[in-house]
């Protein structure tokens, strides 16, 4: 489920990027889309390609590529939606945690959690 409102567009810095054509409230679910799940050695053959950029870990040793438009949300630190895994129903949920404005580039952020910090893995130190 992409709610009929989001669009895929270019953005001036991180190549293309999630944005809603329509003003949103807080805590509402925008995405829940299905992921494919993969193991160790799925992931080894995935980190040699373009797709390792787009893959999620999900839980212990396993990653997965989450489909409709959830790879395609870019990262900030202070995001305006946060993204739940549910590992039995095999998706992700796309949820806004505070208002968006019609035009409003949607982001994630790729630590996990919306107001999480820390550096990411693939920043300079």
């Amino acid at each position: 489920m992409i709610l009929p409102f989001l669009f895929i567009a270019p953005t001036s810095e991180m190549g293309r990027g999630v944005f809603t054509s329509e003003d949103l409230t807080a805590d509402t679910i925008i995405e829940i889309s299905p992921v494919i799940v993969m193991d160790q050695s799925d992931r080894r053959l995935l980190d040699q390609t373009l797709l390792h950029d787009y893959i999620f870990e999900w839980g212990g040793q396993r990653c997965c590529m989450a489909l409709g438009y959830i790879p395609l949300y870019n990262h900030s630190y202070s995001s305006n939606c946060e993204y739940e895994m549910d590992f039995d129903a095999e998706t992700m949920t796309i949820k806004t945690v505070r208002p968006v404005r019609a035009g409003e580039e949607l982001f994630i952020n790729y630590n996990g959690n919306w107001n999480d910090t820390k550096p990411l893995w693939f920043e300079a130190k």
